[in-house]
């Protein structure tokens, strides 16, 4: 089954989430908000793509962050920070075991369809 991590209010998981129940595609939405992240969860997602991939430095959440703690941030520093703010998530992390995608748009995920299992 394809799991969607995102915010519920986020316009990109709301189209991802849209798409998904347009052409039946069985999926459970994970609200980082109000769910959470763990570190299971980053490690994992680490190990197929690249960390930095999951760090969302264009939000506003990240601009909050305190430079002392943006300042030559490595994995291990982003993975706490995502924890305890799991708005700097770049999102949604679109996540099966054929695939891991982040972010999304229809032609891209057009793609991964055929190689979605239920």
């Amino acid at each position: 089954m394809l799991m969607i991590y995102g915010i519920m209010s986020c316009d990109t998981c709301r189209a991802a989430r849209k798409y998904c129940a347009e052409h039946d595609i069985n999926f459970r939405f994970h609200d980082v908000r109000d769910e959470g992240l763990d570190i299971q969860m980053l490690e994992r997602w680490s190990d197929r793509i690249d960390w930095q991939k999951l760090l969302n430095r264009r939000s506003l959440s990240w601009r909050k962050v305190p430079e002392v703690d943006r300042a030559n941030i490595d994995k291990d520093r982003a993975f706490a920070l995502m924890i305890e703010y799991p708005t700097l998530l770049k999102r949604p992390v679109l996540e099966s075991e054929s695939f891991l995608a982040v972010g999304f748009s229809e032609k891209r995920f057009a793609a991964y369809r055929d190689r979605l299992q239920d």
